[in-house]
């Protein structure tokens, strides 16, 4: 499957050598102008710093997480959409800024799980090859817990939300592997772990969207109220 030249240029700006090549064309993009999501809120300097780190289902609980912590922490987010590991790999310095942070929830698994081609175009799995084989993946979330554990910043590793049937490009279920190795990883490392596939399980088929990872926007909240309440405890631990 070809990726429109239109799109192609829509995900320039996020484009890194063969992980940015495979960014999702299921995305909606939206430039840092246009989204409040990615918009810096000004900083309350009584409150802790909060950074979001994940792609685009993040970006879909950016505002509910900031409306439930509203008064509690300044919730901030990169101004993009960010990836597969990969991506983390290359640019987790700048989404970091060189800044002081208090907690920081991450994810990263839906953009390493999906399946493309030698050429880095969407695939589906008979064609092609997941972007961050689980190893891979395994590999470069370890490298991401290293060097987020430097930043004194308390954690939080969100789980990857369902993967549905009918998502083209990516295979039902795949994310209960991911999130295997990750949570193990989280384990091992003392991070705590908002359980986001949980979340979502029960109530998948009222929540997301059809033949599609994202979310309604009543699912956006859903999972921005259980985020909001991860960063509350963590806060508090």
């Amino acid at each position: 499957m070809k990726i429109p030249f239109f799109l192609a240029l829509a995900i320039a700006p996020f484009v890194c050598a063969l992980a940015r090549a495979a960014t999702d064309p299921a995305l909606k993009f939206i430039t840092p102008a246009d989204d409040p999501s990615y918009h810096a809120p000004p900083d309350d300097p009584r409150l802790p710093r909060v950074l979001l780190i994940g792609d685009s289902i993040s970006i879909g609980y950016t505002l509910p997480v900031r409306e439930q912590l509203r008064g509690v922490a300044n919730v901030h987010r990169p101004a993009q959409n960010c990836g597969p590991t990969q991506m983390g790999l290359v640019d987790l310095d700048g989404w970091l800024g060189g800044r002081h942070w208090d907690l920081i929830h991450f994810n990263f698994g839906l953009h390493d799980l999906k399946y493309i081609t030698a050429e880095g175009e969407m695939s589906d799995p008979v064609h092609g090859h997941q972007l961050s084989p689980l190893p891979v993946y395994e590999k470069n979330l370890r490298a991401l817990v290293a060097r987020l554990k430097r930043t004194g910043a308390k954690l939080i590793y969100a789980t990857t939300t369902p993967v549905p049937a009918g998502c083209g490009f990516r295979v039902e279920g795949d994310e209960r592997y991911y999130n295997a190795a990750a949570v193990r990883i989280m384990r091992e490392n003392g991070i705590a772990i908002d359980d986001l596939a949980a979340v979502v399980k029960p109530q998948q088929a009222k929540i997301q969207n059809p033949n599609d990872v994202h979310f309604t926007p009543e699912g956006s909240r859903i999972l921005g109220a259980a985020v909001a309440a991860s960063i509350r405890a963590g806060l508090a631990r």
